[in-house]
């Protein structure tokens, strides 16, 4: 079904508003007491697939299931591959800049900077939405007034930059670059792979078994992988959900769905046994970005994509999930937006147990609507 690169895949848009929404919850729970220890994140040497350490990675999928729709629709209006490739560099540009803001920000040192925490946040995104901002095309005075708007947002991030002064003197730096910044180095080395097997499924599937065997000679200490920003497992979930955007066009079908459904239950079926066989090698671990961790995660992810492209796409049952949409819309917009809640309000009630869990999902639910209405009021992030 080649026309799927011509519509836009409700599936996709619900995992992703599932996938962010689920983020905002996940990045609220922490510090709250008394509830169950498998919806956390696992520790560094601790063997457990906690709920959060699912989120993230299904992040990194399902960006990459939009990679190849987004090229072959660029490529169908006109663009060159030099475009493409541009336009490739520059969103990875934007999102690796504010992956590094965004994880240094946390370690500054306020009074050798001479501003507080959470100034230097809301500068920070204020920065961000001034630079990326959706601006309405137009040929008047107003464009060169959006020009000087995103020069301001340039200006700002630069000061933002030259003040920074990190705890006991550590400097403006990497780290380990932010969910941002790995979003936009998974996001280029995809994009750029996929720009070379484009829409062949026999050179997609093998670059992703590529991957996949380089991710494993690194965690067996036969390649030295360091010098792969964010980490080859995070690469190789992007590249997962390339390989399910090309598998898609090929063989979803409404009519005779079951095909490209059995197709993502039988990879996640392998995966499973790649995971029982990889675990008594290395720990399941998110931080430490095993093997075993990525198996048993795309375990899941392929065959409840399945599910969802079933109950979305087939069953068309894709407005069930209407309240969350805009997490899935204006995924980087609502991504934002709590940085600048926690940098102006921290929540003093219903610190534990449930009532605990109840106020972070209440709170996700508050992000998405304020991202709806920031949308609403054409105020949207996009890079």
């Amino acid at each position: 079904m080649r026309n799927l690169t011509l519509q836009r895949i409700a599936a996709i848009d619900v995992f992703r508003a599932l996938t962010m929404f689920l983020m905002l919850f996940v990045n609220d729970i922490p510090g709250l007491k008394n509830i169950p220890h498998w919806l956390k994140h696992a520790e560094m040497n601790e063997d457990m697939l906690g709920f959060s350490d699912t989120i993230f990675p299904a992040f990194l999928f399902c960006m990459g299931m939009s990679i190849s729709f987004a090229i072959q629709n660029r490529l169908k209006k006109g663009d060159n591959l030099l475009q493409v490739a541009l336009h490739v560099f520059w969103r990875s540009v934007a999102l690796i800049t504010m992956g590094l803001f965004s994880v240094n920000y946390g370690s500054i040192d306020s009074i050798a900077s001479g501003i507080s925490r959470n100034s230097f946040c809301i500068l920070m995104v204020i920065g961000f939405f001034l630079i990326w901002a959706v601006y309405p095309r137009v040929e008047n005075w107003k464009k060169y007034l959006f020009l000087a708007m995103k020069g301001v947002g340039i200006a700002l991030l630069l000061y933002l930059f030259f003040i920074f002064q990190g705890k006991n003197g550590a400097p403006f730096a990497p780290k380990w670059w932010g969910i941002l910044g790995i979003i936009g180095w998974t996001y280029v080395v995809c994009s750029a792979v996929y720009l070379f097997t484009r829409e062949s499924i026999m050179k997609n599937a093998i670059a992703w078994l590529l991957f996949i065997v380089m991710m494993i000679l690194g965690y067996a200490g036969v390649l030295n992988l360091s010098f792969i920003p964010g980490g080859i497992t995070h690469i190789v979930f992007g590249f997962s959900g390339v390989l399910v955007s090309l598998l898609m066009q090929q063989y979803a079908n409404p009519d005779k769905p079951a095909k490209f459904i059995l197709i993502l239950c039988g990879l996640g079926v392998i995966m499973l046994l790649a995971a029982l066989l990889s675990h008594p090698h290395w720990i399941i671990s998110k931080i430490q970005a095993t093997p075993t961790w990525f198996f048993y995660c795309m375990a899941a992810f392929f065959p409840l994509f399945g599910g969802i492209y079933w109950l979305t796409d087939i069953k068309k049952k894709a407005t069930w999930f209407d309240l969350i949409k805009p997490a899935g819309t204006a995924t980087l917009t609502c991504y934002m937006i709590p940085y600048i809640w926690y940098s102006v309000y921290a929540p003093i009630a219903f610190q534990s147990g449930g009532m605990g869990l109840l106020r972070s999902a209440v709170f996700s639910l508050l992000i998405v609507g304020i991202t709806d209405l920031l949308v609403r009021g054409n105020i949207k992030l996009k890079v």
